[in-house]
């Protein structure tokens, strides 16, 4: 089983691998008491979206990590996966500015991660 940080890690490369666009991961520890990461992305079109978040849970699957949930699946622009103390929301850009998830927790601290990192996930 996976630590926390290690899932918001590998998802944030898969979805980097797939093209995903302005991925940001917050910390919601102090803020929320059923989730301690969100990591938000967003993909040009439905067909990446899903492509994306099938890529992730691919990954985490190879790592024996299974979502508790998965929302939205082929619809509506926005697919959550939930492994419990990290979810990973993916959107399309017109989902993702329409809903302005960042906004709604602007006071969860955004966690900095590198875009090319020095060893393969």
């Amino acid at each position: 089983m996976l630590d926390t940080k290690e899932i918001v890690r590998i998802a944030t490369y898969k979805a980097y691998e797939k093209k995903a666009e302005n991925i940001i991961v917050l910390d919601l520890r102090n803020l929320l008491s059923i989730t301690d990461y969100f990591v938000i992305c967003e993909g040009k079109n439905e067909r990446q979206v899903d492509y994306i978040s099938d890529f992730i849970q691919e990954k985490l699957r190879e790592k024996k990590e299974k979502p508790i949930g998965v929302e939205g699946k082929g619809k509506n622009g926005w697919i959550l996966l939930d492994y419990g103390s990290v979810v990973i929301h993916v959107f399309t850009t017109e989902v993702r500015d329409y809903y302005q998830i960042e906004r709604l927790w602007k006071d969860a601290p955004q966690i900095e991660w590198e875009e090319n990192p020095k060893h393969k996930v």
